[in-house]
């Protein structure tokens, strides 16, 4: 995202969705809004440009209110307005000329010149100009001249808006924290400088950082102590905050906000924090001593300490975005999204819709309204639709989930505890079983993906078409060498780093080669069977139909060129050459003679995208020695030997069987 701030050194915008407005908090409303302008923008290939201003308009119009106070400061917004993906973000400079220009003047020296819109989404009631004269009738008329397309947000967002920043600001002042978070749609967290104190809290063995809070409207909640995390640069602390004047300590009583990290040592003298409040504990109050001040702040610490882990346990999935991948699959959302909304609270799902010609998008609105809708308008396939969605979404883990997927409850704390506790755990899936022989594994993905030394991908319970039953034998969670795209839990963070899915792979094996790079890098990918899914499969195309047979040959092949070492690829690719042939064999045996042809088909396109593909090889070493977290690879998931002769020569059916 860009930020600018003077309106003389914009660039050429291209084909601009642009909106004007305060933002205060960056809320849910606010969101809705900006989801909006992605969707305009994804239609015409354009770029999405905020416009909000400096100072808050009301500090000009009408200075002096003591009842005005911001939700956001507009570094604040700005890191909000960065999280939801925005392009562009404009901070104008609001003052009294500008206030004073006619609804004309700012149609043409400020929108249209400065901007070049493509699109202006705008709401019902938004004013402009001297005396607010100008209005949406204005614009429109202005419009059809200027060569911009009004898109109204209709009175009812607008409504649901100023209700939503109304109650945030309502709660915040009577020191109801979770509710406004809820809201926000987000913690609600201010920034502060740490200025030297008295030294009184380090004398009670509770250090405190004194914060000075520089924008005077900056809303503060009320004097009291408060659960807080606070952020020293990238690292997140838990923490005791205090607001108040500190009636037990003799002196002249000032206001101050100080907050005690929990397990920090260190000097924060100078530096800016940011103090995320997450919960109420208690108001202000005054103690006959310090000795009974100190007891009560250890009480305090015990209760902080306590309500932080409760709102973690309570908050299992509170950063986590279920995304399911539409096609012309109604069926299977009417068949198993269920599961999904009844087993998933807290998450946010999505339905990101490939441009289903079915009725897909219609059914959800009407039936799942709380279920987010993203109209990705035409079908990118799996690989590319996945990264077209995730780009709009915000979240710490995505789980990305097949449409044709049943959960079952508590389905996620298992992994999501996991990956938790432990960073390097970059990729994840649970258990999947098939849904049409319950105990038996999936093809897809069964207890944990692995690979063989010649690059063929199987399964801890699958090898090749075979899936073994589930007797409990694989219930141990493992690390694997990679995760089923059928329900792929994956750091939000690394997914965008290491530049999502191969988006010419259209479907089959993206995952696999998304988790070698990772890989490469040092994280992990586990599977965690105390997480059970039944996945449908075959939901798209039945397993050995053609189209199948060559994005599973072509991509596997792609795979190896991009993250094979340069030595091994000089006899691995002829080798590849002849065991597909082999592979063309049994297909012939089997009378299926399109499967052969996918196969030719497969390696031709493989050899005639070498070039491109050894540039994308040489994008993803730049990207992984940028993200290495350890020297070598992790081998887990990793056979030394042929799966192909251990299958077919050794009769080896089973997993367990290979070791």
């Amino acid at each position: 995202m860009r930020v600018f701030t003077d309106l003389n050194k914009l660039p050429n915008f291209r084909r601009a969705v642009v909106t004007i407005g305060s933002f205060d908090g960056v809320h849910y409303g606010h969101r809705l809004i900006l989801r909006k302008m992605h969707e305009l923008a994804r239609k015409i290939d354009g770029e999405t440009v905020v416009i909000t201003f400096d100072p808050h308009p009301r500090t000009i119009v009408q200075a002096g209110d003591p009842d005005f106070k911001l939700i956001s400061t507009t570094a604040e917004k700005i890191e909000l307005l960065r999280a939801e993906k925005v392009d562009h973000v404009v901070v104008a400079p609001f003052s009294q000329e500008f206030a004073r220009q006619s609804a004309d003047a700012y149609i043409r020296d400020f929108l249209v010149n400065s901007f070049q819109p493509s699109i202006v989404v705008i709401g019902y009631d938004h004013r402009f100009g001297n005396n607010r004269e100008g209005n949406l009738d204005t614009l429109r008329a202005a419009a059809t001249g200027f060569g911009f397309e009004v898109v109204e947000i209709p009175a009812q967002e607008i409504d649901e808006i100023a209700v939503s920043s109304s109650k945030i600001r309502k709660a915040l002042e009577q020191a109801n924290i979770q509710l406004a978070n809820r809201l926000l749609g987000h913690s609600f967290s201010f920034i502060g400088t740490v200025l030297h104190g008295d030294g009184l809290g380090r004398q009670m063995g509770f250090p405190t950082a004194n914060l000075s809070v520089d924008n005077p409207y900056k809303i503060i909640p009320p004097p009291g102590i408060y659960a807080a995390c606070t952020w020293v640069g990238e690292r997140r602390y838990d923490a005791m905050l205090y607001i108040g004047d500190r009636p037990t300590i003799e002196g002249k009583p000032q206001m101050r906000v100080e907050v005690n990290l929990l397990n920090f040592s260190g000097d924060l003298y100078g530096q800016i924090l940011r103090v995320d409040v997450l919960d109420f504990i208690r108001p202000d109050q005054k103690f006959d001593s310090l000795e009974a001040l100190t007891a009560q702040i250890q009480a305090d610490q015990v209760e902080i300490e306590k309500r932080l882990a409760e709102l973690k346990k309570a908050r299992p999935a509170d950063d986590v975005a279920i995304v399911i991948l539409n096609y012309n699959t109604r069926r299977h959302l009417e068949q198993f999204l269920p599961s999904v909304v009844a087993h998933s609270e807290g998450a946010r799902i999505i339905v990101a819709d490939n441009g289903s010609p079915d009725d897909s998008i219609a059914f959800l609105r009407t039936q799942y309204p709380n279920v987010e809708v993203l109209d990705l308008q035409v079908n990118h396939g799996f690989a590319q639709g996945y990264n077209e969605a995730l780009r709009q979404i915000d979240a710490d883990i995505y789980v990305v989930l097949n449409s044709d997927v049943e959960v079952t409850p508590g389905w996620m704390e298992p992994i999501l505890e996991a990956m938790r506790k432990d960073e390097r755990i970059a990729i994840a899936q649970p258990k999947i079983k098939a849904w049409r022989d319950r105990e038996r594994f999936e093809y897809a993905g069964a207890a944990g993906g692995w690979i063989d030394a010649l690059g063929y991908p199987f399964c801890r319970g699958r090898i090749f078409s075979l899936s073994e039953p589930d007797t409990g034998q694989y219930d141990d969670p493992q690390a694997c060498f990679w995760a089923a795209g059928a329900a792929f839990f994956i750091r939000a963070k690394l997914y965008h780093a290491f530049g999502g899915f191969d988006g010419d792979y259209f479907a089959h094996n993206e995952e696999i080669d998304l988790c070698w790079r990772i890989k490469r890098a040092g994280y992990g990918v586990w599977c965690f069977p105390q997480s059970v899914v039944y996945h449908l499969g075959g939901g798209t195309l039945e397993y050995e139909n053609p189209r199948k047979v060559f994005l599973n040959f072509r991509n596997s092949l792609y795979t190896l060129l991009k993250n094979e070492t340069a030595a091994k690829l000089c006899w691995l690719i002829p080798a590849r050459l002849l065991l597909d042939g082999l592979a063309g064999v049994r297909f012939f045996l089997k009378g299926q003679f399109a499967a052969i042809g996918a196969i030719v088909k497969a390696h031709f396109s493989f050899y005639g995208n070498w070039s491109a593909t050894l540039k994308k090889r040489k994008q993803a070493m730049q990207i992984i020695e940028q993200q290495s977290v350890a020297p070598d690879m992790d081998r887990s998931g990793v056979y030394p030997g042929s799966i192909v002769w251990a299958y077919y020569a050794r009769g080896i059916k089973s997993f367990k069987r290979l070791f």
